[in-house]
């Protein structure tokens, strides 16, 4: 495994790199044919290239969820990643144990109501517009458009804060209360929202696939998913996503080898 840090500084990848007793590495060639692990989707090339020849990486970024103010995060650390092999989101779901969602997160998962009056549109940040080759203003206004052909709700639209302080002062949460329906491009608020009872909506692949909607037609009457898939879908997403403690002491990497095969 070859782990890529940025400058040789990136404390997750270097974590990562003492779990397995791996070498940290801080350029690569791009068509280097063995596995090798990164953060951040800036890079586009490495992740495009990878992909187009079969050739294998693993793709660390933010975690699903646990990174807000909980019970068991009281402060709001940012404390775990993802890692997926060979793509940007786990969007098939696993048959894994429930043991990791029981011990780490346990939150209470909500029922859709639909009894939501507003439509949440959540922005997409710089990054993955860049990655997808995107004009943000374009897409909010072709976006927007598109919700108003199929429902007359009021459009509530969220950007991400840009610092981390503001972003756990003014919450995902907030915004999802009262609301009907999320819709975004990919971003982690859409699993945010179907864990919170608010059907979501995403235009692009994102790890909520297997329990949101694609088709903006849909707004008025998404499908109901039950407990049963929504518990089944946390607990593959458990399975994925790892603690900084668990990076250092190796945990991830075992894992990884069963569960990421």
């Amino acid at each position: 495994m070859i782990c890529l840090s940025k400058n040789g500084k990136d404390p997750f990848i270097n974590d990562f790199a003492q779990g397995g007793n791996f070498d940290i590495v801080t350029e690569v060639e791009i068509d280097n044919p063995e596995p090798i692990i990164f953060r951040s989707i800036v890079k586009k090339e490495l992740i495009t290239y990878r992909l187009q020849n079969n050739l294998p990486f693993y793709y660390m970024d933010s975690g699903y969820f646990g990174n807000y103010k909980s019970p068991k995060n009281p402060s709001g650390k940012k404390l775990w990643v993802r890692i997926v092999k060979n793509g940007l989101q786990h969007s098939t779901v696993r048959d894994v144990p429930d043991d990791r969602w029981k011990k780490f997160f346990d939150y209470t998962l909500k029922q859709q109501t639909f009894n939501g009056k507003h439509i949440l549109l959540v922005l997409p940040s710089e990054k993955p517009c860049k990655f997808y080759d995107m004009d943000l203003e374009q897409w909010i206004k072709q976006t927007i458009n598109e919700i108003k052909k199929y429902t007359d709700r009021p459009i509530v639209v969220r950007s991400k804060p840009m610092k981390r302080e503001d972003r756990l002062k003014n919450t995902i949460f907030d915004d999802l209360k009262n609301a009907h329906a999320m819709v975004t491009l990919q971003s982690i608020a859409a699993i945010e929202a179907v864990m919170n009872g608010v059907p979501a909506f995403t235009l692009a692949p994102t790890a909520a696939d297997p329990v949101c909607e694609k088709d903006l037609s849909k707004l008025e009457s998404p499908d109901l998913i039950h407990k049963s898939k929504l518990y089944k879908w946390v607990h593959h997403l458990a399975y994925g996503q790892f603690n900084v403690h668990e990076l250092k002491n190796g945990t991830a990497w075992r894992i990884m080898q069963k569960y990421e095969s």
